[in-house]
């Protein structure tokens, strides 16, 4: 089936219920992350308290979820075996995102293992598929009685989205280099759901700035109807706010990350609070991954000082600090 979860024929609801979304970052298992996939590993464990406590939270996997094929030709490669599903699961992640320049990363072998474990996952896994049509499906997830569509696709230009675009007749990733058929699924799940999130790998590594390709998928988005845009790739914490009645987080960071020193290390768990479909609150829980690659919270100056560079970010970005009124 194209989503773990079928979607209902109708919204759940129509009230304005209040419902709370939790997201992080970029996270893989690879290299010497690879022990936080033992199971009830206690330091993975403490991320429960920071996303397990929203109604529905989201990550961005940025791994290939096999253990064989062949590396492709690039940098660097993640892999981590299906198992990361699970720590992802048990931490109270409840979709994850696979649309990124690292879910091909072990080519053909890599992706057949990775669609068969997304079939067997505990979560729904979003971005990727057997085509097209399967890779642009949303999970649709119940939150209080609201159905919420969650969407991914990644804008990276690199051998991922070149090689592996899915096609109508190939297996790949959901792309938003070319807005229109992303568009089109936000306006499908529009007619559904009473809450649709996209979540975007976007932007350009290593700067704290949303580029033009960002903030014009981000408009484009926000006019078909998506209520939650939000994203990573770019490794920096990048601004976030009100576009209109949509809420846009251009950058959340690296999350479960094997790299340890600022400004690398910089991240945090945005958790959105919602009245029907209008984000009224935004709070950004800022933390520092450690050096075994988990974020945690750090000492009361740094949060401080964490907090100011969040909300310097969206100096750049042309975001409203405050939700609209009226």
């Amino acid at each position: 089936p194209p989503t773990t979860i079928a979607p209902p024929p109708v919204p759940t609801t129509t009230a304005p219920a209040r419902i709370t979304l939790a997201f992080g970052g970029d996270v893989h298992f690879a290299e010497n992350l690879t022990a936080l996939l033992r199971t009830g590993n206690p330091d993975l464990a403490g991320l429960r308290r920071h996303l397990g406590a929203a109604d529905l939270a989201v990550v961005n996997l940025e791994t290939a979820i096999t253990t064989r094929g062949t590396p492709a030709p690039k940098r660097f490669h993640f892999r981590a075996p299906p198992s990361a599903l699970d720590a992802l699961a048990s931490v109270g992640v409840d979709a994850v995102s696979l649309a990124n320049n690292h879910a091909v990363d072990y080519g053909r072998v890599g992706l057949t293992d990775t669609l068969a474990a997304r079939e067997d996952a505990p979560v729904p896994v979003v971005g990727i598929g057997r085509n097209a049509t399967d890779a642009y499906a949303p999970a649709y997830l119940d939150a209080r009685g609201v159905t919420v569509a969650v969407i991914a696709a990644t804008q990276v230009p690199d051998w991922t989205l070149a090689t592996w675009p899915a096609s109508s007749s190939r297996p790949g990733i959901a792309s938003a280099s070319a807005t229109a058929r992303l568009v089109a699924a936000v306006r499908a799940a529009r007619r559904r759901a009473g809450v649709v999130v996209v979540y975007l790998h976007w932007g350009t590594d290593y700067t704290t700035c949303p580029d033009a390709a960002q903030q014009a998928t981000a408009k484009a988005l926000a006019r078909a109807g998506a209520d939650v845009i939000v994203g990573a790739h770019a490794h920096r914490v990048q601004g976030a706010g009100w576009l209109g009645r949509s809420y846009v987080a251009y950058g959340l960071g690296n999350f479960v990350w094997w790299r340890s020193a600022e400004p690398d290390s910089r991240t945090g768990v945005l958790t959105l609070t919602l009245e029907g479909r209008r984000v009224v609150r935004a709070r950004w829980t800022p933390m520092l991954v450690g050096d075994d690659g988990v974020p945690r919270a750090p000492a009361r100056a740094d949060k401080v000082r964490l907090w100011r560079v969040w909300n310097q970010a969206r100096g750049c970005t042309g975001l409203r600090a405050t939700p609209p009124t009226g």
